[in-house]
């Protein structure tokens, strides 16, 4: 599509450095073009103060500002975290399941308002750039999408900032503290600056913003019970809770107590490895209180099997496949397994560490008269022997045999 083609762009706004130079970009390049902001709340906080003034001030015809709080945790956050989707062992994929959501919506008010082309402010090198775009062609294939950063001249964040100052646009950063941050209501993300070294250790004390480190976390422990149903946690301490107060609560708890801080250097979807530190306090507690709980539920084969799609579910979220046939079988899979996750996790926070402190459901499948190493009639031991010979034919077999062929 030729640039005088369009005369509408939704852009994804966030107010930051490179939202906030691509509205006059915008205008500068594709004639004078209108510019519809949206921004999406996924839990930034202070971070939408002021934006609406700023997107008007920088060139904007309006800005949409869209609470997406509840729908992101619980149409997004939940089935991720009742999957066990954790990428690479480490990552909680914050930033990777916020994508979708804010995507979806934009697309939603760029039909609703007859645009032309959607504009976000992601980097030629990152994994947004195809989360985002990914959404947009699952729900509007024909839309045009442009994307700055991998057609302009701007080739750095320091560039960015002096295009903002030729244009007068104010900034909340400046070139010695301009850490690329990404902050919803479950996690934020650091990336940048010394931290592209991984040889530098993360000045914690700089960086924190969620919590703070485990050395200077409170000598007391503070211990939480946590209410599933179904896999979803619905109640703290007996209380019941709506999901985006939970969300607070427990960021609270592990904010405090230094829960919940990685530091990763991953595989892009692009190619390259990034380091970055990523601070997930309330999630890393839901992860691991849902994990405990599926341990007491879940049958054996059910539970080993999951571990298989836990990864694959990761691998889909984190490469931006939220809408596709797959990451849509899985979750049916998963919430068929989560039929009887129901209970309560009581787990001891102490200086990032999550420990736990007991649990009980009515869908337990561990039997105390079983299991016990005490004397009980519903197991007989002698049985052992048998199963034994058995499970072990195949090795004693081959033992024999390659006794046979050393004679």
């Amino acid at each position: 599509m030729e640039k005088k083609e369009i005369k509408k762009v939704v852009l994804a706004y966030s107010g930051g450095l490179d939202t906030s130079i691509i509205i006059p970009w915008l205008k500068e390049n594709y004639n004078n073009c209108e510019v519809i902001a949206v921004s999406a709340d996924v839990g930034q906080e202070s971070e939408l103060d002021g934006l609406e003034e700023k997107a008007l001030k920088t060139g904007a015809s309006k800005l949409y500002i869209e609470d997406l709080r509840k729908e992101f945790i619980e149409d997004y956050i939940y089935p991720t975290m009742k999957a066990g989707a954790v990428y690479e062992n480490k990552y909680l994929l914050g930033t990777s399941f916020a994508r979708p959501v804010i995507a979806k919506r934009i697309v939603e008010i760029a039909k609703k308002e007859g645009a032309d082309a959607i504009c976000h402010g992601c980097t030629g090198k990152g994994n947004d750039q195809v989360r985002f775009e990914l959404t947009i062609k699952a729900f509007a294939p024909e839309m045009t999408i442009i994307a700055p950063w991998r057609i302009w001249n701007i080739k750095s964040r320091d560039e960015e900032i002096d295009y903002a100052e030729a244009h007068n646009i104010p900034l909340k950063i400046t070139r010695e503290t301009s850490y690329s941050k990404d902050k919803n209501l479950w996690h934020l993300s650091h990336e940048g600056l010394d931290l592209e070294d991984p040889a530098n250790e993360p000045k914690y004390d700089k960086i924190l913003e969620m919590g703070v480190s485990p050395e200077k976390a409170p000598d007391q422990p503070t211990y939480v019970t946590i209410t599933f149903e179904k896999g979803i946690p619905v109640a703290l301490d007996g209380k019941k809770l709506g999901s985006v107060e939970l969300m607070h609560k427990l960021n609270e708890i592990g904010g405090k107590n230094g829960v919940g801080i990685i530091d990763i250097v991953e595989n892009r979807l692009v190619g390259m490895k990034s380091r970055g530190v990523y601070e997930t306090p309330g999630g890393t507690i839901l992860y691991f209180a849902h994990e405990q709980l599926e341990m007491l539920c879940l049958d054996k084969e059910t539970q080993h099997f999951k571990e298989h799609v836990a990864i694959k579910f990761a691998e889909l979220v984190y490469n931006g496949q939220w809408f596709t046939p797959l990451r849509e079988a899985l979750s049916a899979f998963v919430d068929k397994t989560q039929e009887n996750v129901s209970g309560d996790v009581r787990l001891k926070i102490y200086k990032g560490n999550i420990i736990p402190a007991g649990m009980k459901s009515e869908h337990s499948l561990y039997s105390e008269e079983i299991a016990t190493f005490g004397e009980e009639d519903v197991y007989n031991q002698h049985d052992a022997e048998g199963f034994i010979n058995l499970f072990g034919l195949p090795v004693k077999v081959k033992a024999m045999l390659d006794a046979k062929k050393l004679k």
